[in-house]
């Protein structure tokens, strides 16, 4: 005989946590239900049935026009299986996962990388493992929780997620977003033994470039450890020919530790924290998010790897794209429409209203776009804007088009 299925739980019951009025009070569906799409994602995916051009692409490179990351993918499948079968500390890595965590110290300069199943992971895994104490036998312990974290207040939410329940004003201390002189005057007022600095080299809401040597020099003023959030910047930023060259050198060769991301430029999933070799053999045990979970799929792990030395080897793909995001940039100044100051492939774009952004995106659905708009509460209330990122199989025709129809709308919201 079949047994009946659980019941579901009583709606009374869950009343107390409001979630029916929450979502009957959100008048836009699509921002908490997030719409299904048909097919690969990249320069236009298909949503409902519709081809939209895609602005909302966080892999951006089109890497499959240079590199065949799907056949490496399937090569990695085919000779390490789908998954780990358990975390780092019950089943161990695959030889992908040890592979790909040396060429990922490699290329950012340090000693070691550990990598996570997602740059999030990794991010929490920092905080964690710098702010905590443990004992595990007589004599094998860390006391860590007089850690004092300073962070960029506009740092990503994982960072945030991380300190949380370490005590704001108390452990934790946030500096006005990229301002140098803020972060002196808290590191002057903190004056802790155990002091770590985050900060991000790329902001993912803005697209703003961190002032990162200013950032480290005053970390060595201070005795600060820093830790620089590289998730936007990773295999973009670095030769002399490109923007943020200055600042890229510095996290390779100054950053006591860096995070990265290979969800953007690599294109797949996971992340990595790349540091002293001791503290990262640590990190093995006090992060938690890499002793307490599994680690990147082994096909994702080689993929990632042989992605990350084609770029190396060939970096036009990289200055083709970085001229075609450049492009679009100086034809948007051009039609006299602002953006937020700087050099990165992300383009931002103030519109400040709250409901006029929303409108805007509404638009551009019905009219064949994909754009991603931050309005509260991702950012403070009317100060809305729209995050770009161009993609590299966006032809000329379609970023001509869509700047056509962005100085429509503002024209008929009056911007």
């Amino acid at each position: 005989m079949t047994a009946s299925p659980a019941p579901a739980p009583s709606v009374d019951r869950l009343a107390p946590w409001a979630f029916a009025a929450f979502v009957e009070a959100n008048t836009h569906d699509t921002q908490y239900r997030p719409p299904v799409v048909d097919g690969p994602i990249g320069p236009t995916i298909v949503r409902n049935g519709r081809e939209l051009v895609n602005f909302a692409s966080i892999s951006f490179l089109d890497l499959e026009r240079h590199i065949p990351v799907r056949r490496h993918f399937a090569e990695g499948a085919l000779a390490h299986g789908l998954s780990t079968s358990g975390s780092r500390m019950t089943q161990g890595i695959c030889r992908p996962h040890q592979v790909l965590e040396e060429t990922i110290a490699r290329r950012t300069g340090k000693e070691r990388a550990i990598s996570f199943a997602t740059g999030l992971l990794a991010n929490i895994g920092f905080v964690h493992a710098m702010s905590s104490s443990a004992q595990f036998d007589t004599g094998i312990e860390v006391r860590n929780n007089d850690t004092v974290f300073v962070v960029d207040r506009d740092v990503h939410w994982s960072i945030w997620k991380g300190l949380e329940g370490l005590g704001y004003g108390r452990r934790v201390h946030a500096f006005r977003h990229n301002d140098v002189a803020d972060l002196g005057a808290v590191l002057e007022r903190v004056r802790t033994r155990k002091t770590v600095v985050i900060a991000e080299s790329i902001y993912s809401a803005d697209g703003t470039m961190g002032p990162i040597v200013e950032i480290l020099d005053a970390c060595d003023r201070h005795g600060a450890i820093s830790m620089i959030d590289d998730a936007n910047g990773f295999m973009v930023y670095g030769p002399e020919n490109r923007p943020y060259a200055r600042e890229a050198a510095a996290i390779r060769e100054r950053a006591d530790f860096v995070m990265v991301s290979l969800s953007k430029a690599i294109g797949l999933e996971g992340g990595a924290l790349a540091g002293p070799a001791a503290a990262i053999d640590a990190f093995e045990l006090l992060s938690g998010t890499s002793m307490f979970t599994a680690a990147i799929q082994p096909p994702t792990a080689h993929a990632a790897e042989r992605t990350i030395e084609a770029l190396a080897a060939d970096p036009t793909i990289v200055d083709d794209y970085l001229a075609h995001a450049a492009r679009l940039r100086r034809q948007i100044h051009e039609a006299g429409t602002p953006t937020t100051p700087t050099e990165s492939y992300m383009l931002s774009m103030p519109i400040g209203n709250d409901a006029a952004a929303l409108q805007m995106r509404e638009w551009f659905v019905e009219d064949g776009y994909l754009v991603p708009v931050f309005s509260y509460p991702a950012v403070a209330r009317n100060q809305a804007l729209l995050r770009l990122f161009p993609h590299a199989g966006h032809t000329e025709e379609q970023m001509d088009a869509f700047l056509r129809t962005l100085l429509t709308y503002r024209r008929r919201l009056g911007l």
